[in-house]
């Protein structure tokens, strides 16, 4: 009955809105009639209906006080009084902290009664009343704040979009006017998304994340996830992967970075994503987990699950940190996929581990020269042993460690298989960053993958906009040699300008013949490269194949970054090569291949929508519209006024038809299933889900990440 009363109101209060415009005059509200003896009503709903707005108009709020039935149940009499009716009552013993009171025992109010033939009459009435009384402020009273169901969308559309209410509430009392020119409060808008909340919540965060997958496949059957539970069916682990991101790891999946030191909810679950690298050099998200322990057995069960999602075709190569857990699940199910430590999580242990050295700055110093300035195998183990041997390094447990495993993480050890540039995990610490504006430690698991569509509709957004430029602008050759035009035709803008620099770096090298044969020539290249704080001067060999223009260089980074290094490049200018072969022209980095990925087409923003939500955007957009055409013009704005109020008196016609048709039904059928939150009927069957339990994982940063608000 309640609901029934707000929805008349909102009409009421929608139709003055509108006929002021129109008729420019005074508030609609002043026409109410006073009350009378003798007043007829068809309903209490009525009588109240009445009464409240000439409540509002007069300064003071009502409610229903008595209500008496009949020897037949029904109701025969009731009482409407002004809300200050009534003495106070003091609920607390507490004299410091009383609570201020409303009650001033005030009379005023009617009394009806229902007739013989279905009317209610006024029997009685008292106008006078004991308190002062403010029209202007009657919209302060709770019964005068509604909150219209276009308004509870948009609050809960700018809610998804991380738009916080402050903000949000500013927008809507600039578009009305001012605040007195709303129907409700900031509060009303607080207390609507609290209550939109806990009724997502209300079956248990992980059911309804459940739930949430569920319908996700059932949008699009390519959407993959998996749960794993315990004995208890408490939430253990969960991987899931959308269509887009199962398609990308076709195109970009032969490298990729895990990492799951990012803290993203409310129960301190790790957030393990897997990351590629797509052909603008931007981040893509392969599809993510979130696990509860980080040992092997969960590690395991993550890269099979994720394995399964990808048909079976594990990736070429992988980059961790030096978790030892992840080692064994890594040998267990990619037993033959090249595993690469992240250089950046080993170099920021150098203080923990040697800051206790008197020289630590100039081992530190050492470390790094050997590490980024050794060009080979030979030359990093040189360097390295010459630093053990003059800083007596030789009893230390952890250089020793990394120097036996120096195959899965020196630079000179690792390039000599395509890792498309990266060298660290700094892709899936970009991604965690990106998803920063999205989640927080606060955050439930159902919200997070709620927002991890946004952040990842936004993911899609950069890449669709890196994907035009390339398409529809270039960067200009700085040479006149063909193979830069190529390059310029088939790489992204992004890729292109990778070789550019690798073009201006040719004029740093100086060229010499080494050795010379019938077929084939090599050549050494000396550069300038930067050696701690200064530079040095290196020496390179390039492999020049005089019959199919192959060149292969010892700084191997075209097998690294698969980009032609400037080595290769001064050489084929040397053997005036103008045509590079197809080979080094790599179909990653190729604007021109129509991609499988691209052409999945998922509304990430619409897939958790209510049909009610999808009908009342189709008509949104059409009103939109409408007003744009009539904005410029007083008469076809009066038109389209006028014809609006006339549908909207045809449409409440047929709602209040539908209600009295529909009211019986419910009320005999509603036992029959039960009705949660979303407005959707579920069977009892539905699948419950324990919520994990919070526990503190290894791993995590010292310090708390800045939390979004």
């Amino acid at each position: 009955m309640d609901k029934e009363i707000s929805s008349g109101s909102n009409e009421d209060c929608d139709e003055i809105d509108i006929e002021t415009e129109i008729e420019d005059t005074k508030n609609v509200e002043v026409e109410i009639e006073d009350p009378k003896v003798g007043m007829t009503f068809k309903s209490i709903d009525e009588i109240y209906e009445y009464y409240s707005r000439y409540g509002k108009r007069n300064g003071f709020a009502v409610s229903k006080k008595y209500c008496k039935r009949g020897d037949d149940g029904e109701k025969r009499y009731v009482t409407i009084a002004c809300t200050r009716a009534g003495k106070a009552k003091i609920r607390t013993s507490n004299i410091v902290k009383l609570r201020p009171q409303t009650k001033t025992g005030c009379k005023a109010g009617l009394n009806a009664n229902l007739q013989g033939d279905g009317m209610w009459i006024v029997r009685s009435l008292r106008l006078e009343h004991n308190h002062e009384m403010s029209p202007s402020k009657s919209r302060f009273f709770k019964q005068n704040r509604i909150l219209e169901p276009h308004v509870q969308r948009r609050l809960e559309l700018n809610d998804s979009a991380g738009i916080r209410m402050n903000k949000n509430f500013t927008s809507l009392v600039l578009e009305a006017g001012g605040h007195e020119k709303l129907s409700y409060l900031e509060k009303d808008c607080r207390n609507h998304m609290d209550k939109v909340r806990r009724l997502k919540l209300e079956k248990g965060d992980a059911t309804a994340m459940y739930d949430y997958f569920v319908k996700m496949q059932a949008d699009n059957s390519e959407f993959f996830y998996v749960l794993d539970l315990d004995e208890e069916g408490r939430l253990l682990n969960v991987f899931w992967a959308d269509a887009r991101s199962r398609a990308a790891f076709k195109e970009f999946g032969d490298v990729v970075t895990f990492d799951t030191t990012y803290l993203v909810n409310k129960y301190d679950m790790p957030f393990a994503p897997f990351i590629g690298v797509n052909h603008h050099g931007q981040s893509t998200l392969l599809g993510c987990g979130l696990i509860s322990h980080e040992n092997t057995e969960t590690f395991t069960w993550l890269f099979k699950s994720w394995l399964a999602c990808m048909s079976g075709c594990p990736p070429n190569a992988i980059i961790t940190d030096q978790d030892k857990a992840m080692k064994n699940a890594i040998q267990i199910v990619f037993p033959n996929v090249r595993h690469r430590w992240c250089l950046w999580h080993i170099l920021k242990k150098l203080p923990e581990k040697l800051r206790g050295y008197k020289e630590y700055e100039a081992i530190k110093f050492g470390i790094q020269n050997a590490v980024y300035d050794s060009l080979t195998k030979k030359e990093f183990e040189e360097n390295w042993n010459k630093l053990i041997e003059n800083y007596q390094l030789e009893g230390n447990e952890w250089l020793f460690g990394l120097f036996e495993d120096r195959h899965q993480w020196v630079p000179a050890f690792v390039k000599d298989i395509f890792w498309a540039g990266m060298s660290t995990t700094q892709r899936s610490e970009s991604m965690h960053a990106f998803f920063d504006g999205y989640i927080n430690s606060k955050t439930t698991l159902k919200q997070f993958v709620e927002q991890y569509e946004n952040a990842l509709a936004k993911k899609v957004e950069n890449e669709n906009g890196e994907e035009f430029n390339s398409l529809n602008s270039y960067i200009p050759c700085i040479t006149q040699y063909p193979f830069e035009k190529q390059f310029q035709k088939a790489y992204t803008i992004a890729k292109f300008k990778e070789f550019q620099q690798e073009v201006v770096g040719q004029l740093h090298c100086n060229l010499s013949l080494y050795t010379q044969g019938p077929d084939f020539s090599v050549y050494e290249v000396s550069e300038d490269v930067p050696f701690g704080e200064n530079l040095r001067l290196a020496t390179f060999i390039v492999y020049f194949d005089k019959e199919n223009f192959d060149t292969n260089c010892s700084c191997r980074l075209f097998e690294f970054r698969g980009i032609v290094c400037r080595h290769q490049i001064v050489v084929l200018m040397k053997e005036r090569v103008h045509e590079i072969p197809d080979k080094y022209i790599l179909r990653r980095w190729n604007k021109n291949v129509k991609r499988c990925h691209s052409k999945v087409i998922i509304n990430y923003n619409n897939s958790s929508m209510l049909p009610e939500t999808r009908r009342y955007n189709k008509m949104f957009n059409v009103f939109n519209d409408v007003a744009d055409l009539a904005t410029d013009c007083e008469n076809r704005c009066d038109m389209v006024v006028e014809q609006l109020l006339e549908l909207k008196g045809k449409l409440k016609e047929e709602v209040e038809i539908d209600y009295g048709n529909n009211k019986s039904s419910f009320v005999s059928n509603h036992h029959n299933s039960t009705t949660h939150g979303d407005g959707v009927s579920k069977s009892k069957e539905s699948r419950i889900i324990l919520d994990p339990v919070a526990i503190r994982q290894k791993g995590r940063p010292p310090c708390k990440r800045k939390q979004s608000m």
